[in-house]
């Protein structure tokens, strides 16, 4: 399980997050919708620590870490639980697409080179690259390269998965291609955090929906409820203009 308590973050003057409470259970699927400048990105990496929240609790499994006062020796617990798929893949250019999935488990994990070889490559297969193993990231598709961040992150065996639009990067042609590999993913039950713009996506996928708007979560609930009968207006806006086409009973 994971529990977010009274997460706040201020960068400046301006404050993104202004308490946010959210719990995913295991095995759950999480999508977070919403505008732009919501606080959704500064959200998920508040999770794993690429960013600092000002305050607040972050409860992963049978670990517990105060946001203000988290040590370095928590923070690297914490993240080992967690991974992360990124909009722009950050995969390392100069390294092929096996030496990026074997990476974290060789540096940070500390495993043997062939043990890390014979889980990525299980790992490849499963996102269907098993045919680029010896290829460089400027070979591959878009489409190609965020399979490769996917397998980077399902190679950690993670509690959890964080997914920052992982779409958002990809011409709309390639899109498909990587939204089947994340469905694929929870349909074994791995717990995801997904923030993305892919509405018929977030419908299909999730367990539970989670709309902000303005640093606080304006609503959340089943992915019916949000999109079929949401109750606060300011969600009706949001779904009413980025999809035009929806119809809801109110």
């Amino acid at each position: 399980m994971i529990r977010l308590k009274n997460i706040k973050k201020s960068f400046g003057k301006q404050m993104v997050l202004k308490g946010i409470d959210l719990t995913v259970e295991k095995g759950e699927v999480v999508v977070i919708l919403g505008p732009s400048g919501s606080g959704k990105t500064t959200l998920l990496r508040c999770i794993n620590f690429l960013e600092r929240a000002d305050s607040g609790a972050i409860t992963i499994g049978d670990l517990s870490v105060d946001c203000h006062r988290a040590t370095k020796k928590e923070i690297l617990a914490l993240r080992r639980k967690t991974a992360m798929v990124f909009q722009h893949y950050n995969l390392f250019k100069h390294k092929t697409v096996l030496e990026n999935v074997m990476e974290g488990l060789v540096v940070v994990q500390k495993w043997p080179v062939e043990r890390a070889k014979e889980r990525s490559l299980q790992i490849l297969e499963k996102v269907g690259l098993s045919q680029q193993i010896d290829m460089y990231p400027s070979q591959l598709s878009g489409g190609q390269q965020q399979r490769v961040g996917i397998a980077r992150a399902l190679a950690l065996n993670p509690e959890v998965i964080l997914f920052d639009e992982p779409t958002s990067a990809l011409d709309p042609e390639l899109v498909g291609e990587v939204l089947s590999v994340i469905q694929k993913i929870a349909r074994e039950g791995i717990t995801m955090i997904v923030v993305t713009h892919e509405m018929g996506f977030a419908r299909d996928i999730s367990d539970h929906v989670v709309f902000m708007d303005n640093g606080v979560v304006v609503e959340e609930g089943k992915p019916n409820e949000i999109f079929h009968a949401p109750k606060e207006e300011r969600t009706k806006q949001f779904l009413k203009r980025i999809t035009p086409e929806w119809r809801y009973s109110i």
